[in-house]
């Protein structure tokens, strides 16, 4: 897909806040840390529009950026960071559980895993949920160039192996990816162009 814009459109901290009329919305979510802006930031090829931080759990909100003029980013809240306060955490839990589960106009959540690290069992719950309620994600798994081939190969068929035991279905797949090189850009471009498709939103 050939990028013409992408702006940073608003955070919404609860429901009402959310974007209101058709505006199809691709959503983007893993644990603290795994790299979700840094993998924004890369599709979008514009650097630094979604903010990358060292301090974990930092994302308090659901973030919306426009692309195209068509559709809508949105970065969700990073979960299993113990160092943040359990309230928040559960407030933030709470509000994505809500935003999944009621959006109508989300077509597709991209669902991000470390390539280095064995999927935890936060990932599990969240892939368990997404079959149960039969929403249509991809999981990428993020920093593959900081590994060898043969690691990144024998990562990804454990992390295979591990999701595939939880369920498969929509979100079956699993891409690897690397901000830095790139790799793994047109096969998720390629699964966001198809969820708009379906979802009958012009490209």
């Amino acid at each position: 897909m050939k990028i013409t814009s992408a702006k940073f459109v608003k955070s919404a901290f609860e429901e009402e806040h959310w974007p209101r009329g058709p505006v199809p919305e691709v959503a983007f979510m893993g644990r603290s840390n795994v790299g979700k802006s840094s993998l924004m930031n890369s599709l979008l090829r514009v650097k630094g529009l979604a903010r990358t931080s060292s301090t974990p759990g930092r994302t308090q909100s659901l973030n919306y950026f426009l692309v195209n003029e068509r559709f809508y980013f949105v970065d969700l809240p990073g979960y299993g960071y113990a160092r943040v306060p359990r309230d928040v955490r559960d407030s933030w839990g709470q509000m994505v559980a809500n935003y999944l589960a009621n959006r109508n106009s989300l077509v597709l959540s991209i669902h991000i895993v470390d390539s280095r690290h064995e999927p935890t069992t936060l990932d599990l719950q969240l892939r368990e949920w997404l079959l149960v309620n039969q929403k249509p994600f991809l999981t990428v798994a993020t920093k593959s160039d900081k590994l060898s081939h043969n690691e990144l190969q024998k990562n990804l068929a454990r992390t295979r192996t591990i999701l595939d035991a939880v369920g498969s279905g929509a979100g079956g797949r699993v891409v690897e990816y690397s901000s830095v090189t790139g790799r793994g850009r047109e096969r998720i471009w390629h699964a966001i162009e198809e969820a708009l498709a379906a979802s009958h939103s012009p490209l």
